[in-house]
């Protein structure tokens, strides 16, 4: 069959998916120490539910059967099937899933989701087609205190600062500023700024205010607006007098204020640095309606948002109850492509094996096997040499692949021995004591310096 080759869809080497399922496994680990259960939803979500989130429908990937296609393209009674598509992130079908199961889940409810999702965008750096994301979120019943605010941008910070890249920090701002700030200045269309302002970075100012402007927004509240955006801080009291300089107040304004503030004061107690404050912070998808959260990493602002999230009060809702929630979401395959490509960190085997069983003669292949089969029984991953080659082959073949001892079974009566091929170290062993440093009985995901 010819190769064919599908932009967007990444398909990572045996070591970069080491390094992913590292990323994984680290995420899922953080998540769970902080009392978040996982949850699987399915893949696919009515088209009516998908389009519940406003300006994302034209990413939506359509799902069909081939004879409905057939069907419709012959003039055929068109089906009488709901039309279903990919879900485009996972916060969508959370909802779906909180909303059907509210009777027996326990509120608040933490969660978390390790999922692929599709998007039809264009492919760049970091953003792909089919990607994977890993999010947290917390959801009340009716209500939702506003410690959860505060404590879901610090388990992110948490999560991606101990791993091995470089220093990430959560930038916050509250919706209620940003509304309360339009209010105050006579701005009526509030989602036409903050859609530009969520803008900013991607376009620059001269296009934001442009598009303003095309929105009924004069240049005086663009400048307002413009002015409020280029505040930053990680202190709370440079916040409120940075907000006070702008001449502007409100009732909402000033809720919004006290809870960013509030915020600052409670993660720096926590978590010095971590969080910091940014003003320009829209997040102009409309259902927001607290806290809103973006990040960068160091050095790779470039990359853009690799978490980002919010408050949201009325996503959930099943016309007697609404349930509340706040969440981050992780793009794990954007952070994992700059990783690999970076290269930020490195995995120090190719394959999980730990221990290649070297074999003597295809006649005594079995012994080999043996002793495999032992050293898998204690945890310890095993592969066998795919033949009996002189023993300079089979060690080169362990090397290519980074694996670090080669395991020579012995003569009748006699001990086996196993050589570290790093050292050259060769020592005598049996299948069911020896075992390897615990450094080495998982391939490691390191920094590259």
């Amino acid at each position: 069959m010819a190769r064919t080759s599908l932009s967007g869809f990444p398909e990572w080497l045996p070591e970069g998916r080491i390094i992913e399922q590292a990323v994984l496994d680290h995420l899922r680990e953080i998540f769970e120490l902080h009392g978040f259960s996982g949850i699987e939803t399915r893949a696919v979500e009515t088209l009516e539910q998908l389009e519940s989130k406003g300006e994302t429908s034209k990413e939506i990937y359509l799902l069909d059967r081939l004879q409905a296609v057939k069907d419709a393209q012959e003039g055929r009674r068109p089906s009488k099937e709901r039309r279903m598509g990919l879900h485009f992130d996972l916060t969508v079908p959370f909802a779906r899933y909180v909303i059907e199961n509210a009777n027996e889940l326990d509120f608040p409810f933490k969660r978390y989701q390790i999922q692929k999702v599709w998007r039809g965008e264009r492919p760049q750096d970091g953003r792909f087609r089919e990607f994977t994301q890993a999010d947290i979120d917390v959801v009340g019943n009716g209500e939702l205190p506003f410690h959860y605010e505060v404590e879901l941008p610090l388990v992110m910070a948490q999560a991606l600062n101990s791993l091995p890249i470089p220093q990430v920090t959560v930038f916050v701002n509250n919706r209620k500023v940003v509304q309360g700030v339009c209010e105050a200045v006579g701005i009526e269309d509030v989602e036409a700024a903050l859609r530009g302002l969520d803008k900013l970075d991607k376009i620059g100012a001269d296009r934001v205010i442009a598009e303003l402007g095309a929105a009924g927004i004069s240049g005086e509240q663009a400048d307002t607006l413009l002015a409020m955006a280029k505040i930053r801080s990680d202190d709370s009291n440079v916040i409120r007098r940075s907000i006070e300089a702008l001449g502007v107040t409100g009732e909402l304004l000033m809720e919004g204020l006290d809870e960013l503030c509030a915020l600052l004061d409670r993660a720096g107690e926590r978590m010095p640095g971590a969080i910091v404050a940014d003003l320009k912070i829209a997040r102009g998808l409309d259902y927001y309606t607290g806290s809103v959260y973006e990040s960068a990493v160091e050095g790779h602002e470039d990359l853009g948002s690799i978490c980002s999230g919010g408050r949201y009060d009325s996503l959930a809702q099943d016309g007697k109850r609404t349930y509340p929630g706040v969440g981050l979401s992780i793009g794990v395959s954007r952070l994992v492509s700059r990783m690999i490509s970076a290269p930020m960190v490195a995995a120090s085997r190719k394959v999980p094996t730990a221990v290649l069983v070297a074999v003597t003669d295809e006649a005594d292949r079995q012994r080999s096997d043996e002793i495999a089969a032992h050293l898998r029984s204690r945890g310890i991953a095993t592969d066998v040499a795919p033949s009996a080659a002189k023993f300079g082959k089979q060690i080169k073949f362990a090397d290519k692949r980074g694996i670090p001892f080669v395991w020579f079974p012995s003569d009748e009566g006699e001990t086996d021995t196993v050589k570290d091929i790093r050292s050259g170290e060769q020592v005598e062993a049996h299948a069911h004591e020896w075992m390897p440093p615990e450094e080495d009985l998982r391939p490691r995901v390191e920094a590259v310096s």
